[in-house]
Parts: structure tokens; C-alpha cells; sequence
């Protein structure tokens, strides 16, 4: 497996994620790739078919300049920001084919972070169908997306970040875990006590993430920045 450290704009960051399965799936012999970036700035991330409606707090984010970009991914949205690391896993599932099974997907992402997490002191629980918790509160939420051959499996990991901004920029989500219990955002959210950087080296130790990624689709990347993730039709696309 490779690994890729590289932040860009807000849509950018999330336009690259789709442009990395993209090339996956068109290229021969393309390598995993495990991706690292941490946004300079607030940013809410939706899910495929979240109700942008609903889901955010189009008042505050717009009062404060914060972007909104839908994901190809399903899930609940997030906020992310600096303080919060963001990952993507880019998997060759001809290469691991137990993948094709969602829930053995996300026991195996999901044990592999909790692994990684627990070399740096911090002990953590799977809850819901893929949350991490820590104190029986979330700090990591993941998503899927899944093609012929490949999966993209991304999420975030909350550390030394602002979780005011949670409340302040989403709304409350229709669909919850049990484990919930209906809690509010700022009863429901946690961050882990190490730093970002720690987590990206544990996990990249954990994949066996060594090399480089070079092959970077910047250009793939730009042109669905412009013809899709920068389009009011899909940002505001109902599911």
C-alpha cells in the first residue's frame, strides 16, 4: 500500500476521494492508496443522500463562510476542520475479496483503526454500523463507496478540534444509532487525546503504507471539481 499526504481547497479535498476510485477502477495495476488531509479551514461534508434541508445550518455556515459540499459516499454529514484528520483507504477487492461483504468491510477497516488507535494509549469501541467511540461518545464517523473492483472507504478522527462547530453547523440527523439514545451533538461527540499526526503515522504502520503515491489525479480531480462538486444540482440533489 502507498501513502498520500495532501490537502487542497475544501471541494477539492473531497473531489480527489472520487478521482482516486475513478482512476482505480480504469488503470491497470493501480496500487492501494492510503490518503491523509486536515482541512485549513471548517468545512460540512454530507453524504450522498443526506437532506441538505435538514441536515445543516445553512444560517451559521454561510454567516461564517464555511462550505458545504455533498460527498460521493453515503452516511450523515460532518464537520471537519483543523484539528480533525481525514483518511481515505483506496482497496482492491480482487486483492481482498472478503471486502464485498459490507459488514465484514467495516469489521476489517474498522478493527485495523481500533488497533492503530490502541498503539497510542488510546482504547476505543466499534458502535452503531461503523462509529468509533471513545468514552461511549463518537470521534470517528466512516462512509463507503464502492465500485466494480475497488472500495473507497473514508471517514474522519477527531482530535485537537473545535467540537462547538458540530452544534453550531448541523442540524439534527434523521436517521441515528441506537446507541444515540437521542443524545444532542455536544452530548453525543468526543475527540480522542492524541494528535493527528500520531493517528496518521499509527494507521499508515498498521496498512503497511511505506511507499509514496505519486500517481496524484489532479487533473481528473479539477474537472469534477468543476462539472459536479461545484454544481448546485448536486449539492442539492434529493435522494
Amino acid at each position: 500500500m502507498q501513502r498520500l499526504d495532501l490537502t487542497l481547497d475544501a471541494v477539492m479535498n473531497i473531489a480527489l476521494d472520487d478521482a482516486l476510485i475513478e482512476t482505480a477502477e480504469n488503470v491497470d495495476d493501480h496500487p492501494e492508496v492510503l490518503r491523509f488531509w486536515e482541512p485549513e479551514d471548517p468545512i460540512v461534508v454530507i453524504g450522498r443522500s443526506s437532506p441538505l434541508s435538514t441536515e445543516v445550518n445553512h444560517e451559521f455556515c454561510r454567516d461564517n463562510q464555511i462550505t458545504v459540499v455533498r460527498r460521493v459516499s453515503g452516511g450523515q454529514s460532518i464537520v471537519a476542520g483543523p484539528g480533525c484528520l481525514m483518511y481515505a483507504l483506496l482497496l482492491d477487492m480482487r486483492l481482498r475479496p472478503e471486502l464485498r461483504s459490507l459488514d465484514q468491510a467495516h469489521r476489517i477497516v474498522i478493527e485495523a483503526m481500533q488497533e492503530a488507535i490502541s498503539s497510542l494509549g488510546v482504547e476505543t469501541q466499534m458502535q452503531g454500523t461503523c462509529d468509533l467511540t471513545f468514552n461511549g461518545r463518537k470521534f470517528s464517523g466512516n462512509a463507503v463507496r464502492c465500485r466494480r473492483n475497488w472500495m473507497l472507504y473514508h471517514g474522519t478522527v477527531l482530535c485537537d478540534f473545535d467540537l462547538d462547530l458540530i452544534e453550531n453547523c448541523l442540524g439534527t440527523p434523521i436517521r441515528q444509532p441506537e446507541y444515540r439514545q437521542q443524545r444532542s451533538h455536544a452530548d453525543f461527540v468526543s475527540r480522542i487525546p492524541v494528535s493527528t499526526r500520531a493517528v496518521a503515522d499509527a494507521l499508515a504502520q498498521q496498512w503497511q503504507a511505506t511507499d509514496r503515491f505519486e500517481a496524484v489525479p489532479i487533473e481528473l480531480a479539477e474537472s469534477l471539481k468543476q462539472e459536479k462538486y461545484l454544481t448546485e444540482e448536486w449539492l442539492a440533489k434529493v435522494p
